[in-house]
């Protein structure tokens, strides 16, 4: 099995979506709690809205801060969707990012553990 590197440990687990610039806080949660996860060496999900996908996630650092970036790829109400995004860990246990969907919108975002 794969060793998972040192900085995937920083993001490792789930992390809840409190806010995102292009949707509201109500539409979020519209199927399921509004989340991030990271899982081992380069796997994760994220959902929010009626939107779910899987991560393809690369560790390193951007500015001196651990950073992931990722491919997903999911549904969205069904449709298949796929994009990337970046999350870097900010301050007060925090996650702030990017997420874009192909073809499609792009926000910024806030994550908080658990």
């Amino acid at each position: 099995m794969a060793k998972v590197p040192g900085l995937a440990k920083a993001f490792a687990g789930r992390w809840r979506i409190v806010e995102m610039d292009v949707w509201d806080s109500d539409f979020l949660d519209l199927v399921e709690e509004a989340h991030l996860t990271f899982q081992g060496k380069s796997d994760g999900e994220i959902a929010f809205g009626a939107l779910k996908g899987f991560l393809d996630v690369r560790y390193g650092t951007r500015d001196g801060s651990a950073c992931a970036e990722f491919s997903w790829e999911g549904h969205d109400e069904n449709d298949p969707s796929c994009g990337r995004g970046w999350a870097m860990v900010g301050t007060a246990d925090r996650l702030v990012g990017h997420f874009y969907i192909h073809n499609g919108d792009d926000s910024a975002f806030v994550c908080e553990r658990g």
